[in-house]
């Protein structure tokens, strides 16, 4: 068995390691998004970084290791700044999806990134599915308990069921307009649309009205 000290070694990088494997992870989102996890190569991330195909692979272990931790950089990277480095509860989580849509729209590479392995990740057998599935698991339940959390200083109620709608709603909507958005930026303003998205859902279940608009 390891003793403390070389456990913390071999699970802590040196600082010039740690920005080492910051510079390949962000390399590889840019491949990964421009060209797709089959058909972007570590040779080609390699390049942009001046290492060889066996660097990477030192640092990762193989191109697997590589694309879920280009996927776990993305998502530790946007709650950085975060209190507890975790997305806020209550109408504050809205307030944050909005303004990670005004932060998107400044980023196209990116969301390019996010779209294309979200996207991918519905096929057989590929690395980033389960990674996806509970990702967006996880946000549709915040999502939906930010939803309750509201009702509850409005000392109002709603039924969990249509909750879990809305937060469902509220995640598509947010990919598709990125989608929509990376297709035709002359017409699609990703932050102005979003916001009008996100409140015009959260208004309806905060309304608690079940009636139809058509």
């Amino acid at each position: 068995m390891a003793d403390e000290h070389s456990t913390r070694k071999s699970t802590k990088h040196r600082p010039e390691t740690s920005q080492k494997r910051r510079e390949i992870l962000k390399a590889a989102s840019e491949v990964f998004g421009l060209k797709g996890t089959s058909n972007a190569t570590l040779e080609e991330i390699a390049d942009r970084v001046g290492m060889t195909r066996a660097g990477i692979l030192h640092h990762f272990g193989s191109k697997r290791a590589l694309l879920l931790a280009v996927l776990q950089y993305r998502d530790s990277s946007e709650v950085e700044n975060l209190e507890e480095h975790h997305i806020p509860g209550g109408a504050e989580l809205f307030r944050h999806l909005i303004e990670t849509a005004r932060r998107n729209a400044l980023r196209p590479g990116i969301v390019r990134t996010f779209v294309t392995l979200s996207s991918e990740s519905i096929t057989d057998h590929n690395v980033g599915h389960d990674y996806f599935l509970e990702r967006y698991s996880n946000l549709r339940e915040e999502i939906a308990q930010a939803l309750i959390d509201m009702a509850k200083e409005r000392k109002s109620t709603i039924d969990m069921a249509k909750a879990d709608m809305a937060s469902s709603a509220i995640l598509a909507v947010m990919d598709g307009l990125q989608l929509q958005w990376l297709l035709d930026q002359d017409h699609v303003e990703l932050p102005e649309v979003t916001e009008y998205a996100v409140n015009a859902i959260v208004w309806s279940v905060m309304s608690n009205s079940d009636e139809r608009a058509y």
